[in-house]
């Protein structure tokens, strides 16, 4: 079971009417702590549980104390201190050291808090933001622009406190390119929860068999994956098909793309020539070009390569840009 938010949805949404739900939610952190504000996780009456708000050290208190919101239908608030040698958090050695504070809602199908209008928005790849009252059973979700480095905060009204949390989906990888040592790319965005497309025009690559996470297998590799990018909100490309003519015309056409970032497989000069056959130059791109792909991790085999790739892309997408960055 995957913990990216839409995952945890998923799995809410198959038996939402079957049994009791608690939605567990950090909602602030003091010092060091596994998971920030604005991590949510789902509990039901079995006990079963969707999703991370620690390393897993809490996780079998929590599942508890849910039983107890789900009883008495009142929400639940918790505070595990790393640094409270009373505390349970203390006692179990978990090390962080940190105060992470909890809120358990009790949800059902007459008030599920905006989760519905949350997965809804997921489904079609849109974004927006969670606001939920800190201590009272209210919650929705507003649709609207949500940048990756976007953080949750606490908001202060008149009427209390809320959690603003950002809500948006999980990466969109293009990958042209179906041979063998794409199958370690797929697999473990995959594992990620990112969304992945192959495009490869060669009949022998790309089957559908050899890559079944795969979203949708692409035949064409020409203007055609603009419209794509577009249409499917992608949010980074990895050129590596091995084919010079292929990756040119692949480069073509997501030159005027709004991806993040855009990496090919292969040397530096190699790159260079690719950009040569498809009449560009590399000052005119918007967005993060690197070659050779991925970060300089020492790897060698198709899965470190593949690991090294997608690292590069993670932190291009997540990491907040330094103050002294250019």
């Amino acid at each position: 079971m995957r913990n990216q938010l839409f995952s945890i949805l998923q799995a809410w949404k198959t038996s939402q009417f079957d049994t009791e739900w608690v939605l567990g939610t950090v909602y602030r952190t003091e010092g060091s702590a596994y998971r920030k504000a604005g991590a949510q996780m789902l509990i039901n009456g079995k006990g079963q549980q969707f999703g991370l708000l620690s390393g897993g050290c809490i996780e079998a208190d929590i599942v508890r104390n849910a039983r107890k919101a789900i009883v008495t239908n009142k929400i639940v608030t918790l505070a595990y201190d790393g640094n409270d040698e009373d505390d349970l958090s203390f006692k179990l050695g978990i090390g962080c050291g940190g105060v992470v504070h909890i809120v358990l809602h009790p949800i059902n199908a007459s008030d599920d808090l905006g989760l519905s209008d949350i997965y809804a928005a997921l489904v079609k790849r849109e974004s927006g933001y969670h606001h939920l009252k800190i201590g009272e059973k209210i919650g929705y979700f507003q649709p609207s622009f949500v940048d990756f480095h976007d953080q949750a905060y606490i908001e202060s009204n008149t009427d209390g406190e809320w959690l603003v949390t950002p809500i948006r989906p999980e990466p969109h990888i293009l990958v042209v390119g179906g041979g063998q040592d794409a199958l370690p790319v797929s697999n473990i965005a995959h594992n990620l929860g990112w969304k992945i497309t192959i495009a490869d025009p060669r009949p022998s690559n790309a089957r559908s068999d050899y890559f079944p996470h795969a979203s949708a297998i692409l035949r064409k590799v020409d203007q055609s994956l603009a419209y794509y990018v577009h249409d499917f909100r992608v949010d980074a490309a990895i050129l590596m098909s091995h084919s010079m003519t292929i990756d040119a015309s692949a480069l073509a056409a997501l030159f005027s793309t709004p991806i993040r970032h855009l990496s090919m497989l292969g040397p530096r000069h190699r790159f260079m020539d690719v950009l040569s056959i498809s009449g560009l130059s590399e000052e005119k791109f918007e967005f993060k070009l690197s070659s050779p792909a991925g970060l300089d991790i020492g790897g060698s085999l198709p899965e470190s390569i593949a690991l090294s790739m997608l690292s590069e892309i993670h932190a291009t997408l997540y990491r907040t840009p330094s103050p002294n960055s250019i």
